[in-house]
């Protein structure tokens, strides 16, 4: 079991509303997985342990999506980072595979898997029809798991799709250390995985957008909690200085009508909520965000050479409310991953401690006008 979410304290960042579940899965259709690993103690054994590790995926849809596409869009906000997949994402800005995170060194047995389960349900890629593009994110959890030991392969992949499909769409996420945020860390303390959710108004069109990050970033006298600088007042136990690092992964997801064009700039955007946390992007932090809208698919067989598609007649008053929810959806997600993430001991005693809440709600409370 998680910690309590930042909203069940009664802290509630920004002015939109969140969804019934402020989570990614508020966006209709939208189903996340996870397979996490957590085993063995002690000194590091490269390759055999300890394991403190998993995989997450993020489906915008539960049907075959290499048949059924959907449009997506993608930017890097800082490039120290090994994804897969991003590019022929960005040139097409199209999603046909679920969108995975994992750590560094797993996302090639991570990617294989992907290749593996779209070739078992559509015999015909390579062979009479293009190939598949798996996409798939990461940040490097080596500080409290053994990383060279890509222990998450086909059958943690197989076991988050699993957790996705399971049940009825629209299920709560669970956060923290769960999947690809069980060995990461945020701000010097436990990260994890974390997600959040927006509601637009009626008059810009009533449209949800979710977010999902996987954080690993930061260091501890950055951190900013709606708008305190906990970092000021606020070290984990024994920590010395040392320069940025780390990564995020982003998932935003959609109904909103956009274009991958659109989609590229509610990525742009997560930037502005990352730094709202107290963030520069460091130099050796890979932070990359995807994006996309579950409006409609895109048939990889149409029978048409056109078809009426839905577009927004009033982008400016549309995509300005979708920047602000972006924004506060990306804030209010990292900081669920930290709210939600328990201490965490891994490879050697490496520990990473759970960001104490107590203190943080004190002065959360104190007026600040």
């Amino acid at each position: 079991m998680s910690r309590p979410r930042l909203r069940d304290y009664g802290i509630a960042i920004g002015q939109l509303p969140p969804g019934p579940r402020n989570a990614i899965t508020d966006v209709r259709g939208v189903r996340v997985g996870h397979a996490t690993l957590i085993q063995g103690e002690g000194p590091l054994r490269p390759g055999e342990g300890p394991v403190r590790t998993g995989v997450t995926l993020i489906l915008p849809h539960a049907g075959n999506l290499f048949r059924e596409k959907v449009r997506a869009g993608v930017r890097t906000l800082n490039g120290f980072g090994k994804p897969c997949g991003l590019e022929e994402l960005r040139e097409l800005g199209v999603v046909e595979t679920p969108i995975a995170l994992t750590n560094t060194l797993n996302v090639f047995r991570v990617a294989d898997a992907l290749a593996t389960h779209a070739l078992a349900h559509n015999p015909e890629i390579g062979v009479s029809t293009s190939s598949v593009n798996p996409v798939v994110g990461e940040c490097n959890d080596g500080y409290l798991n053994d990383i060279q030991g890509r222990h998450v392969g086909a059958a943690q992949v197989t076991a988050a799709l699993e957790d996705a499909l399971s049940g009825q769409a629209g299920l709560p996420v669970r956060e923290g250390n769960v999947g690809a945020g069980t060995g990461t860390s945020c701000f010097g303390w436990k990260g994890g995985i974390g997600t959040a959710s927006r509601r637009l108004p009626q008059e810009a069109g009533g449209w949800t957008v979710g977010a999902l990050v996987q954080s690993n970033f930061g260091r501890p006298e950055q951190l900013v909690v709606d708008g305190l600088p906990v970092g000021r007042f606020l070290r984990p136990p024994g920590y010395r200085p040392q320069p940025e690092g780390g990564s995020i992964m982003v998932v935003l997801a959609t109904d909103a009508p956009l274009t991958a064009r659109q989609l590229g700039r509610l990525c742009v955007r997560a930037g502005a909520g990352i730094a709202r946390t107290g963030s520069h992007f460091g130099h050796g932090s890979g932070d990359f965000v995807i994006a996309f809208s579950t409006a409609h698919r895109i048939r990889h067989w149409p029978q048409e050479l056109t078809a009426p598609l839905p577009a927004l007649a009033h982008e400016p008053r549309v995509l300005d409310a979708l920047f602000a929810a972006v924004v506060e959806a990306v804030e209010e997600a990292i900081l669920n991953s930290l709210f939600t993430a328990e201490t965490m001991t891994g490879r050697d005693g490496h520990v990473r401690y759970a960001l104490p809440v107590e203190p943080i709600l004190e002065r959360l409370r104190r007026p600040r006008w």
